[in-house]
Formats: C-alpha cells, sequence, structure tokens
C-alpha cells in the first residue's frame, strides 16, 4: 500500500508562516503548484510569481508560464537574469547550477524586500538526494522552501495538483536548459538553442519526458524506456527534426530518461578521488 500524501494543509499551514512571498515560477508542476497554492492560501497581495527570464528558459516554458498566470489570476512578473553574463557559469563547472541560483536571488531578491516577502522555491524531498549545489546557493541568499518543510515529494504534489485540477498535474520533470549540456562543455547561446529546438521537435512528435543531451555535434536523446520502441518507429522523422535543430548526429540513449544523467560524471570523479586515497 502506498503511503498517504503530505497534508496539503501542513503546506497551507507552512505558507502562513513564511507570510508574504515570492513565487519562482519554471512552469514545471512543483513550482506551478507552489505558486496556486500560495496563491489561493495568502491571496494575490500577498504572493507575487516570478519567472526568470534567461536563454537557458525554454521558449515553451516561458509562454505557459505566462498562460498559467492568465489562467489562475496570479500577479505574475517577468524577470531578466545575467547569468550568461558570469565566466564561471559559461564554463559550466560542477557549480554551475549555484551560480544560475545566485542570478536567479539577485533578481528576486530585490522584488522581496519591495514586497517584504520571502523568496520560495519549488524544492521537494526527493530533490535533495541528488548534486544540486543551487539549492545551498539559493538557500544562503534567504530562500525557502516550504515543500520540503511540509514532507512533500514529487509523487505527492502530482496527487495535490490532480486532486486541485491542476493542468500541471502530470507535466513532464523539466529543468534548464543547461543541464544538458556536460560539465565542463562551455554554455552557449547556439548551444542553448539546439536543445531547445531539438526539444520543442520532438514533443511534436508526441514525446513527453524527454532531454536532448549535448554533446558538440552528437545529441543524445533520453525519452522513457517506454518510449524507446515509438523513436526507433518514427526514426526518420526524429532524426530529421533533431538535424534541423543544428545536430550532425543523432543517437538514442538505451537507459532511457534519467533526471541528472550528467551528473554521473560527477559520482565517478569522486569515486575515482576516494580510490586514490
Amino acid at each position: 500500500m502506498s503511503p498517504a500524501p503530505a497534508s496539503l494543509e501542513g503546506l497551507r499551514a507552512e505558507l502562513r508562516r513564511i507570510g508574504p512571498v515570492v513565487v519562482a515560477l519554471s512552469g514545471g508542476a512543483d513550482s506551478a503548484f507552489l505558486a496556486k497554492v500560495a496563491h489561493d492560501t495568502l491571496g494575490a497581495p500577498a504572493v507575487l510569481v516570478a519567472t526568470a527570464l534567461s536563454p537557458s528558459l525554454a521558449a515553451d516554458e516561458e509562454a505557459d508560464c505566462r498562460s498559467l498566470a492568465a489562467e489562475w489570476g496570479l500577479r505574475w512578473i517577468g524577470v531578466p537574469t545575467d547569468e550568461m553574463d558570469d565566466r564561471r557559469y559559461v564554463a559550466n563547472d560542477a557549480d554551475r547550477c549555484a551560480r544560475c541560483k545566485t542570478a536567479l536571488m539577485s533578481a528576486l531578491v530585490p522584488l522581496a524586500e519591495g514586497e517584504r516577502a520571502t523568496v520560495v522555491l519549488g524544492v521537494n524531498v526527493d530533490d535533495l538526494g541528488d548534486h544540486r549545489p543551487g539549492q545551498r546557493a539559493a538557500a544562503e541568499r534567504g530562500a525557502r522552501f516550504p515543500l520540503v518543510d511540509a514532507g512533500f515529494t514529487k509523487r505527492d504534489i502530482r496527487h495535490w495538483s490532480q486532486a486541485l485540477g491542476l493542468r500541471t498535474w502530470d507535466k513532464p520533470a523539466a529543468a534548464c536548459l543547461s543541464s544538458r549540456i556536460p560539465y565542463g562543455t562551455p554554455v552557449t547561446l547556439g548551444a542553448l538553442g539546439s536543445i531547445a529546438r531539438a526539444e520543442s521537435a520532438l514533443r511534436g512528435l508526441g514525446f513527453g519526458q524527454l532531454r536532448v543531451r549535448h554533446h558538440g555535434t552528437v545529441a543524445r536523446i533520453e525519452v522513457d524506456e517506454a518510449a524507446l520502441d515509438e523513436v526507433v518507429a518514427q526514426r526518420r522523422a526524429v532524426v530529421a527534426a533533431v538535424v534541423a535543430a543544428g545536430y550532425l548526429y543523432v543517437t538514442l540513449d538505451l537507459e532511457g530518461f534519467r533526471s541528472g544523467s550528467l551528473n554521473r560524471a560527477i559520482d565517478r570523479a569522486d569515486a575515482a578521488r576516494e580510490g586514490e586515497r
């Protein structure tokens, strides 16, 4: 038997304790759920919903954030961020996410100060085990994670999102486009554009949960294991779509979709260092 979902009232109580909030909305199921519950719990005057606008946010996701705000009556603002001006971010080391969250907080903290509010992010309990330096960077700048404090897992978020009738309840997991680029490979506008075009085209072919991992001229496609056969069945259309996005070679990862799969390089490096001791 599956465990009972975390308490929605517990999340509402946590939001009331925090008070007025600025919610960072990326368009994914987690941040969308948090934005809607905060809006319904605290009221629009006490909730500003902000989306970071940068080349690492796919145009489809930005458009969906705008649509959600209009549908749900959210008080929404798009906020440009400048992580691409940070040479350390562009260099794309293992702390890239920390640079990104630092840029995000630099944009959101002034908004929060003006609102006399606290920045909250849609981090859930399941996010805590992976390599996510951005969480640490955001917390150090004063961000709060009410979903974590209320004990919400990804499953809980999907459960309550469906119960509340939110169309995002089954939205595939999303992440910034830079997360498709292996550590050590510079983040460029060209690479981000190719990734965005390729993923948008593949979604147009009916693939929901997917990643196009960027390896120079090679695109490595990750889809759910159940969809591997369908990629092969649509091989010609898949290849045409990805080549049109700017890649010379198209590969299919037989392990299927794994969130944070590029972190494997970090795990192996850590294991190698441990073995040298």
